[in-house]
């Protein structure tokens, strides 16, 4: 029963605990936010002559007040900020006016600024990576005759370089030692720190290194919110990719380590270790473009600065990352060359099957040219049947009718003669059958039926064929007439009727005669004299 009890006690709880269990645990950071980041990281390094320009102004605009004041003191403030300016930007510049500083002092009623000299010139040396001179240094400056703002100042320095020597060593052993050095010296900052700040800053460093992410993180996020500082805004981010990096998180590392990079490149700050770190990061990632391009910066910064520690850093990854840009960089090249053999041969393919189709889409002009030329044709020879076939009908109808009238003209014509014959009127029988006044009458009255029924089938035959003459040789029937004799030959030419012999015999005429027509008509004609009948066999 007990152990019934304490099974159904445990599912009930557990939807409850399993809850609060996945809220400890932090959202994962949205990818669009470290793409953001590294894109306006992208845009700094890109500004970076910008930025370079304002640092040299304010360089500028100290150099020359310091060329103006006489005041040794002033001159020595002057010197201060000139180093504090050149320290992470270029270390030789920052030695110089260190020297400079030196070179000033004693200051009457200023003592510590000997003390001050010599921690700033370990922080420059530092810088260099001459970790050796800037113990030495160090170790001459009693901490107990300092006041607490510059001892927090000498024990920032202490806890750098003996952070530097840390990092710079390989040995285990030693490097534990200056370790603990460091740790020692942070919790002498913690002890004299005159701001909160900088106590929060010791505790979250200390939370960071010593298992407790955390709680770094809480506070680190707070003083996020509490300093507009740019220099301590740097220092802030950094701190959080450690303790980021104490948690495994590689997103919030990248996130954090590209706001570090971001601040130092905003201040012009060319001694850093930010960005180098990320191109491993990213060369892990697999963004390779953005690993070798952070690492060309770093190392170009590196350089101008005179800062040993990091181009040693720098040179580290270097060639792993190189090596592995090279590799990208000939596999894509490799992949190029590819496509564009590729795209050649598709390129050969589309021109030939551009010939192909051009060749083909000629002949196809040319069938279709061959088609609609046939076409007309066929039309033009449709039209000229159905004009031959209309004129069959009217001619047809017309002497059809024309020879019954002829064989009843026939028929009344010999019975007038058989009543001749019968009334034995022999001088009127004779007188009749002499005369060709019947032969007259019906010619005329035959060549007056054919003239209508020409118009009838061609009514503008006159007008078009007067079109086809000079001015002063067109010709026009007279009153009372539908066609005259040139008129009349050339309607016979239209209709089909061109041999000569039978015009002639059509018309009653001679051979001569009819010639003689043509060969006028001809010679009158506007165009061509060649091809005037056949311009007469188109009138319609």
């Amino acid at each position: 029963m007990i152990q019934t009890f304490v099974l159904t006690l445990i599912l009930l709880l557990l939807p409850v605990w399993m809850p609060a269990t996945a809220s400890a645990q932090p959202a994962p950071m949205p990818a669009d936010s470290v793409r953001a980041i590294l894109d306006e990281l992208d845009g700094a390094i890109a500004r970076k002559p910008e930025y370079r320009a304002r640092k040299e102004a304010r360089i500028a605009d100290l150099r020359r007040r310091l060329a103006l004041t006489a005041d040794t003191l002033q001159q020595y403030a002057l010197c201060k900020e000139l180093s504090e300016e050149y320290l992470h930007y270029q270390a030789d510049s920052a030695v110089r006016y260190i020297n400079r500083r030196a070179a000033l002092l004693p200051v009457h009623g200023h003592p510590e600024l000997v003390d001050e000299v010599d921690i700033d010139r370990a922080a420059v040396l530092g810088v260099m990576g001459l970790y050796a001179d800037a113990l030495h240094h160090l170790q001459r400056v009693d901490a107990a005759r300092l006041d607490t703002a510059l001892r927090v100042d000498y024990y920032h320095a202490c806890r750098t370089c003996y952070g530097w020597l840390a990092d710079y060593t390989i040995e285990h052993r030693v490097k534990r030692k200056y370790l603990a050095q460091t740790d020692l010296y942070r919790d002498s900052i913690a002890q004299n720190a005159i701001r909160s700040l900088d106590c929060d800053i010791v505790r979250a460093e200390r939370a960071a290194l010593g298992g407790k992410p955390d709680e770094a993180v809480g506070i680190l996020r707070r003083l996020l919110q509490e300093t507009d500082d740019p220099e301590i805004l740097s220092y802030l981010n950094y701190t959080l990719y450690e303790a980021y990096m104490a948690k495994g998180d590689t997103a919030r590392q990248a996130y954090y380590l590209a706001r570090t990079a971001l601040w130092d490149l905003q201040r012009s700050v060319r001694e850093y270790a930010s960005l180098h770190k990320l191109a491993r990061l990213l060369h892990e990632r697999g963004d390779l473009d953005r690993a070798y391009a952070y690492l060309n910066c770093s190392m170009e910064d590196a350089v101008a600065c005179h800062a040993r520690l990091r181009s040693l850093e720098v040179t580290e990854i270097y060639p792993i990352i190189d090596r592995a840009y090279r590799d990208k960089a000939a596999h894509e090249r490799a992949v190029v060359t590819g496509l564009l053999i590729v795209l050649s041969v598709l390129a050969l393919l589309l021109v030939g099957a551009v010939v192909y189709l051009y060749r083909w889409m000629k002949k196809l002009a040319a069938m279709r040219r061959d088609l609609y030329q046939a076409n007309r044709r066929l039309h033009a020879a449709n039209l000229s049947l159905e004009q031959t076939g209309r004129i069959k009908e009217v001619y047809i109808a017309r002497y059809l009718d024309r020879c019954v009238t002829y064989l009843d003209k026939l028929e009344q014509y010999r019975r007038s003669l058989e009543k001749l014959a019968m009334a034995s009127k022999t001088d009127a029988l004779f007188k009749a059958i002499r005369s060709d006044q019947f032969l007259r009458d019906e010619r005329k009255a035959f060549y007056r039926d054919f003239d209508k029924s020409f118009l009838d089938l061609f009514p503008r035959f006159v007008e078009r064929f007067n079109n086809l003459l000079q001015e002063d040789g067109r010709v026009a029937p007279k009153a009372g007439e539908l066609l005259n004799t040139e008129l009349r030959i050339f309607a016979l030419i239209r209709l089909g009727v061109t041999d000569t012999n039978s015009i002639a015999h059509f018309l009653g005429y001679s051979l001569a005669t009819v010639y003689n027509y043509r060969s006028k008509m001809r010679n009158k004609a506007v165009g061509d004299k060649d091809k005037f009948e056949q311009e007469v066999m188109r009138i319609d």
